[in-house]
């Protein structure tokens, strides 16, 4: 092997995956596994290839269900977590709260959030929102505290006001922060979309549904679940170098950067 291939991670991520498959399309085979336990990865890739458009549709529906309540938990989370961060006793009263958030199962409540926003969308841009907007607070709450305290006394010395303290120094100082919870938001929020398109009990609203379907009809539709599994799967991957690639331009200042270059 070439030492360029040794040194490119890529390279390496995609002999990984293959190395995978292999083995899974193999154990599968071999081993006799009963298709309601997993299938060939050549017949999810069957089912996926005979329905190209179908599948595309699907996938592009749930990471804009993603999406859309991620950058609305990211948006409400930078705002309440700039009032927190200003406010010890705020955030000692609401914390306990957010934490309910994260540790409560979904399962416990989707059916109340159905009934109350009806079936579909709005149901499933509630969900995605509300179970990443706890991490998009805290992200924020601990970055706008970490900012620079010789920056914070020099803007102090210069008489700057509110507002020109966050833009210029409270929310670049969360940046790092709030990146590193989008990359846990964007897997959780994919989670919560997947999971409400299929409790939500919509027609059309994603790979959720479409997987629920799958899982009723018994015998014919394992490779409707898995398909569903692994173009999600596939939508995870992207969204994380989405996200890897938007934090470089974005925090091309930053010294985390400037040393991942080097």
């Amino acid at each position: 092997m070439s030492r360029t291939v040794r040194q490119r991670p890529a390279a390496w991520a995609v002999i990984g995956l293959v190395l995978f498959t292999l083995t899974w399309e193999l154990w599968v085979r071999l081993a006799d596994v009963k298709p309601f336990i997993t299938i060939e990865p050549s017949r999810i890739a069957g089912e996926l290839a005979d329905n190209p458009r179908f599948w595309l549709g699907q996938t592009w529906l749930t990471a804009w269900h993603t999406m859309v309540g991620v950058g609305v938990a990211l948006a409400l989370g930078v705002v309440v977590g700039a009032v927190l961060a200003a406010a010890r006793p705020v955030e000692w009263a609401v914390q306990p709260v957010l934490v309910l958030v994260m540790v409560t199962p979904w399962v416990a409540y989707i059916t109340s959030v159905v009934n109350w926003l009806g079936a579909g969308t709005p149901t499933i841009l509630f969900m995605v929102s509300f179970v990443t907007f706890p991490p998009m607070v805290f992200a924020a709450v601990q970055g706008m505290r970490s900012a620079d305290v010789a920056a914070r006394e020099l803007l102090a010395s210069v008489d700057a006001g509110r507002r020109e303290v966050f833009w210029r120094l409270r929310l670049p100082s969360a940046l790092p922060s709030l990146f590193t919870a989008l990359r846990f938001g964007t897997g959780l929020g994919l989670a919560a979309a997947y999971f409400s398109e299929g409790g939500s009990v919509a027609s059309g609203v994603g790979l959720g549904e479409v997987g629920r379907r799958g899982t009723q009809n018994q015998g014919g539709g394992y490779p409707i679940v898995w398909g569903s599994i692994v173009c999600a799967a596939i939508l995870g991957v992207l969204f994380l170098v989405g996200v890897n690639l938007l934090e470089r331009r974005v925090l091309r200042w930053h010294s985390s950067q400037r040393a991942a270059t080097s």
